[in-house]
């Protein structure tokens, strides 16, 4: 059958279904282009958001980034206290080299570290045989000079009888006379010699300036003494008074008031548990270090029995005149500024400097006096270019829980 013939056949119904066929295949195939294009404009919408979502984020974290992380530790207080301890040295009240006065070879000592000495006592003996002939000539000399002295006054004497009678002439008169003067000055310039050297003579022998304990020794029979003024002198012993023992303390500015000459103080040592030993405050600096901030006190202690000896480390007890209340920061929360002493403290998440005076210095930690209260969070380790208003975020459990 034909094409032609076939549409003949086809009845109006079937027609219409055929032509809503079609339509519906382009109403689906549009539908599809819409949905395509509708997803396409969601991602494009999609993809925009998640930009934007990502740059907010990483400009947050760069802002958070931006903010310094800090550990913070919190003050700590103490019972109120009437006193403060200070380490000290103790010295020798009298401490003074012996050194030789002349030029020789020792001859003997008699005095060995750990001796007890009284005052004139001797200690060590000098040969000097350069020294004892040169004396010998300096007498010689002298003898020589008195010898033309009086020659020169027997003519001085003569000459000024006879220019009476004109049996000389004026002129050879003056030139007898200062002869005369001039040999008087020789005699005294030898003499002046002789003594010199018998001074020398006797630093054959040293001896003890005063009471006191032989500490060090440094020389022995047969060394060579040079006691030039060309090279360095050697110290042949050292000796120390230490039947009063000076106790110097540094004293911080802030308790400069309560450390008086003529108050009492009290001394601890380790070797000596549960003992203490009295002293007196005999003078201070009457200056504070700039450097330390510092007065330099001098106590005197009583040291009879030489149970104390110079050289010993000792914690000194001052006694203050009212009690006082301070706190206790790590030594690395300090920040040294040209303004003064400063910390740094958390408040409202900004570093505000705070200035502080300190009082005792524990090494690791230091005794605060003023600017800070318990509940401050302390900045630790700071940065030197901290100012005060920069953001700060605390690294708050770990830090406080170490410091606490």
């Amino acid at each position: 059958m034909t094409p032609s013939k076939k549409k003949e056949l086809e009845t109006p119904s079937e027609h219409t279904v055929r032509d809503e066929s079609h339509r519906a295949g382009i109403g689906l195939a549009t539908s599809a282009m819409l949905a395509a294009v509708a997803v396409i404009f969601v991602m494009v919408m999609a993809v925009g958001f998640l930009s934007r979502t990502k740059a907010a984020d990483l400009q947050q974290a760069t802002a958070a980034t931006a903010i310094a992380t800090v550990n913070v530790a919190y003050p700590k207080t103490g019972a109120p206290t009437d006193d403060i301890v200070l380490p000290g040295n103790t010295q020798a009240f009298t401490d003074a080299p012996i050194f030789a006065r002349t030029n020789g070879y020792v001859k003997s000592w008699h005095a060995d570290i750990g001796t007890r000495v009284k005052k004139g006592q001797l200690l060590a003996e000098i040969e000097t045989p350069e020294v004892d002939q040169q004396l010998h000539q300096a007498r010689a000399d002298l003898h020589t000079a008195q010898a033309n002295l009086r020659q020169a006054e027997i003519t001085a004497d003569r000459w000024q009888a006879l220019v009476k009678t004109n049996a000389v002439s004026k002129q050879e008169t003056d030139q007898a006379v200062n002869n005369l003067q001039a040999m008087k000055a020789t005699v005294d310039s030898n003499a002046s010699n002789v003594r010199r050297l018998e001074e020398l003579q006797r630093f054959q022998k040293m001896y003890a300036p005063f009471d006191g304990v032989i500490t060090t020794r440094n020389t022995d029979i047969g060394a060579l003494i040079n006691a030039g003024a060309s090279t360095p002198g050697q110290e042949l012993f050292h000796l120390a008074a230490i039947h009063i023992l000076r106790v110097f303390v540094a004293v911080p500015q802030l308790y400069s008031q309560a450390v008086r000459p003529g108050a009492t103080a009290s001394l601890t040592l380790d070797e000596f548990p549960g003992q203490t030993f009295s002293g007196t405050i005999a003078r201070n600096s009457n200056s504070i270090d700039p450097a330390s901030r510092t007065l330099l006190v001098e106590v005197d202690v009583e040291n009879r029995n030489e149970t104390l000896l110079p050289g010993a480390y000792v914690r000194v007890h001052l006694t203050l005149s009212q009690a006082v209340n301070a706190v206790t920061v790590p030594a690395n929360t300090l920040l040294f500024r040209s303004e003064g002493l400063r910390v740094g403290v958390v408040r409202n998440g900004r570093a505000e400097l705070v200035p502080v005076t300190i009082g005792r210095d524990y090494g690791s930690s230091v005794e605060v006096m003023s600017g800070l209260q318990p509940t401050d969070p302390v900045i630790v380790n700071p940065s030197d270019s901290l100012i005060n208003g920069t953001n700060v975020q605390v690294n708050a459990p770990p830090a406080q829980n170490a410091a606490r």
